[in-house]
């Protein structure tokens, strides 16, 4: 008798192991694509400050006098003296 109900007992786990599994694959046909992931930025246009050297993105840059561009307000300062 045990041994019927020791074979019952596997039967029936994997029976729910083999449902879980067509479960999932059934949700995961089910779910839409992902949408594709946004494009990347394009290049920015780069600019180098003239008193420490440091590249920069234009966007980012401080405008001195005569258009030229610094990293920072102090170094705009510093290259106006």
């Amino acid at each position: 008798m045990m041994k019927y109900l020791l074979l019952a007992a596997v039967l029936l786990v994997a029976y729910l192991l083999w449902r879980n599994g067509r479960l999932a694959d059934r949700n995961a046909r089910a779910r839409p694509p992902a949408p594709p992931a946004p494009p990347a930025a394009g290049p920015q246009d780069m600019v180098r400050c003239p008193v420490c050297g440091v590249h920069l993105p234009r966007p980012d840059a401080v405008p001195g006098t005569n258009g030229v561009l610094y990293c920072s307000q102090e170094h705009r300062i510093k290259g106006g003296a």
